[in-house]
C-alpha cells in the first residue's frame, strides 16, 4: 500500500477530557439575558399560547418569577411593559407610575444586584402599535426622539441598570445619551438595537408584548433582511453616536451579521434569540421531533461561536438547569 501523508485531526477527538481540554467556545449562565413581560393587572400568569413556557406577568407574580431567575444564576433580564391603557404618543412608556418603572422598582428591592434592562421602544404603548409618533401612516423620525429620550430617563430614574432602545429611528442613541446624560445618568449604559431586522421570526412576540402595528409594517425603519452592509453603517452611527453594547436581532439567519459586527466594533455584541426561533424549537420538541436540549445548547453555542458576547433568550432558564446537570 502507498504511504499516505495527511494531518490526524481526530486525534484532538479520542475523548471527552480531550475534547473538552481543546474547547474553543464556551455557553455559560453570565451570558443570558432572560425577557419578561409585565402586565398591568393583578393576579395574571397568562400563557403566551404561541410561546410554551412563556407568560404575561402582573407585578405580584414577578417576585416569585424573579426569584427563580435569580436562583437558577440568570444576572440580567430585559423588561417588555403591557399597559392597561394605550395612545396616540405612547404616555405610559414614559410615566414614573408606568408598567416597566413599577416592574423594576419591585426587582431592585427585592434583588439589587440583578441586572434591569429596560426595553426603549414605544410600540406597546401606542394604540397604533407603531415605534415612534405617526402622522397619518407615517412614523415621524425626529419627534420620536424625544419621547423615546424621556422614556429612558424615566427608566434610569426608576431603577434600570441597562437602556435598550429597540424603535431603529435615526439618531435615537445620540438622543438617548443626550437626555440621560442631562439628568445625571451619565453612568447608565445603552445597550442598542443596532442592527434591528424587519423580521418575520417576530410573529410570537407580538402576541405576548400586544404590540403588532395596526397598519401597514415597518419596513421604514426596520432593515432590509436581504442587506449586510447596512449593518455596518447602522452599528458604526450607534458607536458613534454613544452606544455601550450592539444587539443583532434576529440571530439564528443573521449569523454572518454578528460575526461582521464583532470582528469590526470594539463593544459587547448582544445577540437576539427572538421569539419565532424559540417557538420552532418548542414546537418541534412537543411533537419529538427533535431533542430540546440537544439542539437549544448547540444553537446558543453557534451564536457565542459566531461573535455575540451575550444573548437575549427566552431559553434562559431551561439552559441555566441544563448547564448545571453538566
Amino acid at each position: 500500500m502507498t504511504e499516505l501523508y495527511f494531518q490526524r485531526h481526530r486525534r484532538l477527538r479520542q475523548s471527552a477530557a480531550m475534547r473538552a481540554l481543546v474547547k474553543e467556545t464556551y455557553l455559560q449562565k453570565e451570558d443570558l439575558i432572560y425577557p419578561l413581560f409585565i402586565i398591568e393587572g393583578e393576579n395574571i400568569k397568562n400563557p403566551v399560547s404561541s410561546m410554551p413556557g412563556v407568560f404575561q406577568l402582573s407585578l405580584d407574580k414577578l417576585a416569585a418569577e424573579v426569584d427563580e431567575i435569580v436562583e437558577l444564576g440568570i444576572q440580567a433580564v430585559l423588561l417588555f411593559g403591557i399597559p392597561a391603557e394605550k395612545d396616540a404618543v405612547g404616555t405610559g412608556a414614559y410615566h414614573d407610575h408606568g408598567i416597566v418603572q413599577k416592574a423594576t422598582r419591585l426587582i431592585k428591592e427585592r434583588h439589587p444586584n440583578l441586572l434591569v434592562v429596560a426595553d426603549t421602544c414605544l410600540c406597546e404603548f401606542t394604540d397604533h402599535g407603531h415605534c415612534g409618533v405617526i402622522e397619518g401612516e407615517q412614523v415621524l423620525n425626529d419627534p420620536s426622539l424625544d419621547v423615546l429620550a424621556r422614556t429612558a430617563v424615566s427608566q434610569a430614574k426608576a431603577g434600570a441598570d441597562i437602556i435598550a432602545p429597540s424603535n431603529m429611528m435615526d439618531g435615537f442613541v445620540v438622543a438617548i445619551r443626550a437626555g440621560l446624560d442631562a439628568a445625571g445618568f451619565q453612568h447608565i449604559p445603552i445597550m442598542s438595537y443596532a442592527v434591528k431586522y424587519a423580521s418575520s421570526y417576530y410573529g410570537p412576540f407580538r402576541e405576548a408584548a400586544e404590540g403588532a402595528p395596526q397598519f401597514g409594517d415597518r419596513k421604514t425603519y426596520q432593515m432590509d433582511p436581504s442587506n449586510r452592509m447596512e449593518a455596518i453603517r447602522e452599528a458604526t452611527s450607534d458607536v458613534e453616536e454613544g452606544a455601550d453594547f450592539l444587539i443583532v436581532k434576529p440571530a439564528l439567519a443573521y449569523m454572518d451579521i454578528i460575526r461582521d459586527v464583532k470582528n469590526t466594533f470594539p463593544v459587547p455584541v448582544v445577540a437576539y434569540n427572538v421569539s419565532g426561533e424559540y417557538s420552532m424549537v418548542k414546537a418541534a420538541a412537543q411533537n419529538g421531533w427533535i431533542d430540546e436540549k440537544a439542539v437549544v445548547l448547540e444553537t446558543l453555542l453557534g451564536m457565542k461561536r459566531a461573535g455575540s458576547d451575550l444573548i437575549i433568550t427566552y431559553h434562559a432558564k431551561d439552559v441555566c438547569r441544563w448547564l448545571e446537570e453538566k
